[in-house]
């Protein structure tokens, strides 16, 4: 792995006004940098902030405060015109494959668009070709061109949506939960055609994901993320091994082993409560009313998100 920095993301923050005086925190101050060529896994329960961190950094949504950094370029500070040539080099992989790909559009058209939007290939024949190659890159066949998205699979679909999330050539692709609507059987099919392309033609990813043991598949480090904060952050490797973030230890307590006598006699760490509402977030850490943990000083300090050992982020008083 790369020790260029592609991306650099600092103190992000993505607030919604509800009206009637309320705010809902999405992402809340979230640091993270991803190296060229590797992938970043952010994971954490549904409602966390993974998505809407994803489309801030794209710059789909208007950061409330923060930086995003692209090969040094402000995405947040570009014109049209910057902005324009700028996604050709970030693309977004989606998560649900029906409702991303227009129906009344045949393959062919959908995987032209944004090839023709930007101008880079003019002649038609050129074009098909070009179409015809991006197919065949995701597994599909040219004869799939001529077709509508109903007449596919659910796989099927999101080979198209990567295919289209390729045509201009990206560096950085953003892909938002691409397998969670996909059947079990296909998701790890999905998730090793994202490897193969990012080896054969250098690509960087942020991958979100709420299933763990996917996102160690094919993650270099993973974030993990809670109520529009990250708690922790490390190699994919080192949070498996040694997770230091209570929330982190439930996490990864809840994924069943395949070995049944290991599965027995393992300890769950069951986390109590629900959820908090983004809208009224807990004082200090965020995650206190459900820590085993916590104690008077997490209501009144939020912790510092800092480096415990080499490259292993964490945000907890006690780690």
């Amino acid at each position: 792995m790369a020790n260029e920095v592609l991306l650099e993301v600092k103190e992000l923050k993505k607030h919604f006004d509800l009206g009637k005086n309320q705010l809902l925190k999405a992402v809340d101050g979230v640091s993270f940098d991803i190296f060229k060529g590797e992938t970043l896994g952010l994971v954490g329960e549904s409602g966390c902030g993974k998505s809407t961190t994803g489309r801030t950094v794209m710059g789909m949504y208007n950061r409330t405060a923060g930086e995003v950094e692209y090969a040094g370029q402000n995405v947040h500070g570009m014109n049209e015109k910057e902005r324009f040539s700028f996604l050709r080099n970030m693309q977004m992989i989606f998560q649900d494959p029906y409702a991303s790909l227009n129906p009344r559009s045949t393959v062919l058209e959908i995987i032209s668009e944004p090839i023709e939007i930007h101008g880079l290939i003019k002649n038609k024949k050129e074009l098909k070709k070009k179409v015809h190659q991006l197919l065949e890159d995701v597994g599909l066949n040219r004869d799939h061109a001529n077709r509508y998205p109903h007449e596919f699979s659910g796989g099927q679909r999101q080979r198209i949506g990567i295919a289209r999330a390729l045509a201009l050539d990206p560096d950085f692709i953003i892909a938002d939960e691409p397998i969670s609507a996909l059947d079990v059987s296909v998701q790890a099919q999905v998730v090793n055609l994202l490897k193969d392309l990012q080896e054969e033609k250098g690509l960087t990813y942020l991958f979100i994901a709420h299933d763990l043991s996917m996102v160690k598949h094919i993650s270099d480090r993973i974030g993990v993320m809670y109520l529009g904060n990250m708690m922790e952050l490390t190699s994919s490797g080192e949070l498996y091994d040694n997770p230091l973030h209570p929330y982190t230890q439930a996490l990864l307590s809840a994924i069943p082993i395949p070995d049944p006598d290991i599965e027995e006699q393992r300890e769950r760490v069951l986390l109590q409560g629900e959820l908090p509402s983004p809208i009224n977030p807990p004082s200090g850490c965020v995650f206190r009313t459900r820590c085993p943990l916590a104690q008077d000083r997490c209501a009144a300090q939020k912790p510092e998100w800092r480096e415990v050992k080499k490259d292993h982020f964490v945000s907890c008083h006690f780690v």
